[in-house]
């Protein structure tokens, strides 16, 4: 099995006391497109440079294709990173820089040609292989930053926020080719990237980590319609989740002065339990007023393109949803916010998890 990754009790504790990994354990697929998720200070980057080599563990094993390689050379574990910076040699072409590794790895000239012209290809820059790193694009020097990783024919990438250096249009057309080189590669690949969407869309599974944890593990549509906690609750999708205060009573969800029904989730609720009421936007429909739900007052407008978000203020409590362009409620006016039953968590208030 090539590209098969596991992480054993993995510790890092740097000279300063701060513990970057709180013996973690993960295994990722071989053939995988998995991505590290998580705040700044979360421990993602820190995870991928010791499955790299570039941070040594202070407890743990680190395996790739079922061999222990927590102490072993970066350049002896078949891997290749490319990061935010692209690390693009600037007095080297971009032939030159292709070629680097497999020169250093003292790969024969003609098969070292053969490696750089069929990455060049694959990312469609074999027009450029005379120019520095200087006279092309942000894109472009993405571009041969994987062509590069890509010659060393590896059995594991790491990519640590390779795209956050590109502008809007940019990093989508990069996220598609990546995706699509990545499939036709069929090689392991570990993303690290702060951009939810860029996970989401990326992504075969993924994990949210926080302080040097694991918070959740699996699927980018798991992570969207059942986040396990109120941390993943929060910090997954691009419009806020509603993350509401309640009580259940009679079987219903308290939340202010509104009664919800989400009676699948409250029958493993108890009489009497303080819950959060998580809701997405995307799952709340605009109704006249007095038709159960949220009533409250439009206070916000805010032009997402296709849709808009509303967010209405019921006696100091603010709820959002979503409507279509063109159907958005008048400031000021009065409406109701109803969330698809079906669609509606409940979650422990005192421990956060997902009831």
């Amino acid at each position: 099995m090539s590209g098969f990754v596991e992480v054993k009790n993995l510790t890092k504790i740097f000279p300063n006391g701060t513990k970057a990994l709180d013996s973690l354990n993960l295994s990722i697929e071989q053939g995988e497109f998995f991505a590290l998720l998580g705040p700044s200070g979360c421990g993602k980057t820190t995870l991928l440079r010791t499955i790299g080599g570039l941070e040594q563990v202070t407890d743990g094993e680190i395996y790739i294709d079922n061999t222990e390689v927590t102490y072993v050379e970066p350049g002896d574990r078949n891997i290749a990173m490319v990061f935010q910076d692209y690390a693009l040699y600037p007095h080297m072409s971009v032939e030159e820089n292709i070629g680097y590794p497999l020169k250093v790895r003292k790969i024969e000239k003609g098969l070292r040609a053969e490696r750089i012209l069929t990455a060049a290809q694959a990312l469609q820059i074999q027009n450029l292989m005379d120019r520095k790193p200087s006279q092309i694009s942000g894109g472009q020097q993405q571009r041969v930053a994987v062509a590069r990783a890509m010659a060393t024919r590896p059995n594991l990438y790491l990519f640590d926020e390779p795209l956050s250096n590109l502008d809007a249009r940019l990093r989508l057309e990069a996220r598609t080719f990546l995706k699509q080189l990545q499939r036709e590669l069929g090689v392991t690949t570990i993303l690290v990237t702060h951009d939810q969407s860029e996970s989401l869309a990326l992504a075969d599974r993924m994990a949210v980590m926080e302080l040097g944890t694991i918070r959740q593990l699996g699927s980018p549509a798991e992570f969207f319609h059942r986040p396990a906690n109120l941390f993943v609750a929060s910090f997954i999708g691009s419009t806020p989740m509603n993350l509401l205060d309640g009580k259940i009573v009679n079987g219903m969800v308290h939340v202010g002065d509104s009664h919800i029904n989400v009676p699948f989730a409250t029958k493993s609720a108890s009489e009497g339990q303080n819950v959060v009421l998580g809701v997405r936007p995307e799952y709340v429909s605009v109704s006249s007023p007095q038709s159960g739900g949220f009533t409250g007052v439009v206070k916000v407008l805010e032009n997402l393109g296709t849709h808009y978000l509303v967010s209405i203020d019921c006696n100091g409590l603010l709820v959002r949803g979503t409507v279509p362009d063109g159907e958005e409620p008048t400031p000021g006016s009065i409406i109701s916010l109803l969330p698809d039953p079906k669609r509606t968590l409940l979650y422990d208030k005192k421990s956060g998890d997902l009831i």
